[in-house]
């Protein structure tokens, strides 16, 4: 075979493999494009765009498609092609589903269509002082013991993980840490059967304590039972429930979501900003009036899409007006605020939506904004810490809040999805 041939063949192959990537590619783009779920108002009309070469088909009767140039099509099976205008409209409310082809053989994905009643909400924008205690005693450790022989020993290692919640002391229950060093001391060198939560489950280890003094014993891990911090308040309803944050508690040393026994809301002063600058963040640095009558509301979930609860009080007493939740397919490219209490009082903050993430992986990074308002830019320098749960507004409705600040860029960050906070809310 000659040199020629190689070199044809070579091409021909290199040809060949870069048109299946560019194929997969496009195919991997358009599938992205399309919503893996979607939620409707009942009653309303939705738009999906839907990519030049794709096909949509509609199996249930209870949602209707109106096409231009396409009468007389049967409810049980619509076919649409995105060349025409198509306008779905919901009818009952329910699950249905649209499955999506492309060139009108070759599957792409199913969309999941929910139903729903129209919901208005009460936008937040407050600090919030949160103080959470955790559901058994959460260990964050293990470490070394020095005992009164001058040795050292790590009776948890490789038994006690970090992320584990200990639930009781030879059949004893545990609420907090003091408890359970008391617990530890009262049984001296006796050997101890500590119940554990794990991933759910539990289990029970057995342990030996370690003298370190007189009456004194220590069984080699580090544990924490509260945590407390600020933030800002989303959203609340007419039942005096409340959603906020836009993401979950998590342990700062374990990095895991911490599972909440009791927890509360309470009144908070912002001292003083740290503006965020390029690989600083910045914060919003206040007082916590930990007190029974400073209490907004009482803590009741702690998921990874917010905390939520239920408001202290009347609902009816607060200054936003309710506004139309507004879902993810609605929401458009460009001008948008945020309500944010940073000066000392809620305010409207101009900001801009860059990107829209419809299928993330991540839950509270479906949308990319940026600060464009000069007042906040000069007070914060875009988003700092605490800031999480400032609402974020788009035509009047509620679309979701913000979430976490790009550590390069203090004026830009993520957001999460509203409809993705109320998933979350029982």
């Amino acid at each position: 075979m000659t040199r020629k041939c190689i070199y044809r063949r070579l091409l021909i192959v290199v040809l060949l493999l870069g048109i299946m990537g560019l194929g997969t590619y496009e195919y991997l783009t358009i599938k992205k494009s399309i919503p893996d779920e979607i939620k409707m108002v009942k009653g309303s009309e939705q738009v999906l765009n839907f990519h030049p070469l794709t096909e949509a088909v509609v199996y249930e009767e209870s949602i209707e498609v109106l096409a231009e140039n396409t009468p007389n099509i049967p409810n049980s099976e619509l076919h649409i092609s995105s060349s025409n205008t198509s306008v779905f409209l919901a009818c009952d409310k329910g699950s249905y589903s649209i499955n999506c082809k492309l060139f009108g053989f070759i599957h792409l994905k199913s969309i999941k269509v929910d139903v729903v009643e129209n919901q208005y909400l009460i936008p937040g924008g407050e600090p919030i002082g949160i103080y959470m205690e955790t559901d058994g005693v959460l260990v964050i450790g293990t470490g070394v013991v020095t005992a009164t022989d001058g040795l050292n020993y790590e009776p948890a290692y490789n038994i006690i993980k970090s992320g584990d919640y200990i639930l009781s002391v030879n059949s004893e229950v545990v609420n907090n840490k003091k408890e359970l060093v008391e617990k530890v001391n009262n049984y001296g060198n006796e050997d101890l059967l500590l119940e554990v939560r794990r991933n759910n489950e539990i289990i029970k280890f057995s342990l030996k304590p370690v003298m370190i003094g007189v009456d004194e014993y220590k069984i080699g891990i580090w544990v924490r039972d509260n945590t407390q911090g600020i933030g800002t308040l989303t959203f609340m309803d007419t039942d005096g429930n409340f959603g906020a944050l836009g993401h979950g508690i998590n342990d700062v040393d374990t990095g895991e979501l911490m599972e909440l026994k009791t927890g509360q809301l309470y009144n908070t002063d912002i001292i003083y900003i740290v503006k965020g600058e390029k690989g600083s963040p910045g914060e919003l640095s206040g007082v916590i009036r930990y007190d029974d009558k400073e209490i907004m509301g009482e803590i009741t979930q702690n998921t990874k899409s917010g905390i939520f609860g239920t408001i202290a009080g009347d609902t009816t007493d607060l200054s936003n007006e309710a506004v139309e939740v507004c879902y993810k397919q609605d929401i458009e490219i460009g001008a948008a605020t945020i309500l944010s209490s940073v000066s000392g009082s809620v305010q409207e903050y101009t900001v801009e939506i860059e990107e829209i993430n419809l299928n993330d992986n991540d839950a509270n990074k479906g949308l990319v904004i940026k600060v464009t308002d000069p007042k906040l830019l000069e007070l914060t320098g875009g988003i700092v810490q605490g800031m999480s749960g400032s609402p974020i507004l788009q035509n009047g409705k509620l679309i979701g809040a913000v979430t976490h600040v790009f550590i390069q860029d203090s004026t830009s960050g993520f957001g999460i999805f509203i409809e993705n906070m109320l998933e979350n809310q029982n």
